[in-house]
């Protein structure tokens, strides 16, 4: 069966993107494209949602698609806790409703998050760099910050203390933002996409993973599979993993 598609935010690089995605895969018809300012009205018949817009209006566009009964990939980023007890109330009244919440949609970025959930138990010292072009509008980024809320339930659970830093005085913030006790660092560069690397440290040693998409194509293989499977997973899902039997 022929999975119907609306993109929400298809003006944008992300968005154009998608929509050559679902255009090209097998068993995934476009049928909607909305852009800033466009009325949602009926999402064009879609089944599926996906949205790639801007944290400010991501949570309004969820909420009118779930109060019609279509499902949402969303990798718009700034979801936080506020907002996702926000969401579950909403799909409490359409609890057939499937909403995937994916801080990252590339296979490796999910595998790296991972990688690091699992290393970060070994290692007294832990960093994140975040690495993006200079149009993202915020920082850190959502990759950034999910992999540092995984990086510190993991240091919880292992019984570890706070990262080490003698830092006492730091008027510009030059140590970045402490994101679940862990440092997270945003760069803005021309030229780049999207980049993450993790830095653990013990003595004597260093542990750095690293994930770079260099093309955003690089996400529409978690994209298509989020729409496959968003159907199937009513409620929230935070992060594409839990689809990917990680």
């Amino acid at each position: 069966m022929t999975i119907q598609v609306a993109v929400i935010g298809a003006g944008g690089r992300m968005g154009a993107t998608v929509c050559e995605a679902v255009e090209a895969a097998p068993g995934t018809e476009l049928v909607a494209r909305f852009d800033e300012g466009d009325d949602l009205g009926d999402l064009g018949g879609a089944q599926v949602a996906v949205d790639f817009t801007v944290p400010d209006v991501s949570p309004g566009n969820v909420a009118r698609c779930v109060r019609q009964g279509v499902h949402v990939v969303v990798g718009t980023s700034g979801w936080g806790e506020e907002k996702l007890s926000a969401l579950r109330e909403q799909l409490a009244e359409r609890p057939e409703v499937g909403v995937l919440i994916a801080p990252n949609f590339a296979i490796g970025a999910v595998l790296m998050m991972q990688f690091a959930q699992q290393a970060a138990r070994f290692y007294e010292s832990v960093e994140v760099v975040e690495l993006h072009h200079p149009r993202k509008v915020d920082a850190p980024s959502g990759t950034a910050a999910r992999t540092a809320e995984m990086i510190g339930q993991a240091r919880a659970e292992a019984g570890l203390g706070e990262v080490p830093d003698a830092t006492t005085d730091d008027p510009d913030g030059a140590r970045g933002a402490l994101v679940h006790g862990v440092p997270v660092h945003a760069v803005r560069l021309r030229g780049l996409v999207a980049h993450q690397e993790v830095l653990l440290g013990g003595e004597g040693e260093q542990l750095t993973i690293r994930h770079d998409s260099f093309d955003r194509v690089s996400f529409m293989p978690g994209v298509l599979t989020g729409i496959r499977e968003v159907g199937a997973h009513p409620g929230v899902t935070v992060g594409l993993e839990h689809y990917l039997g990680i």
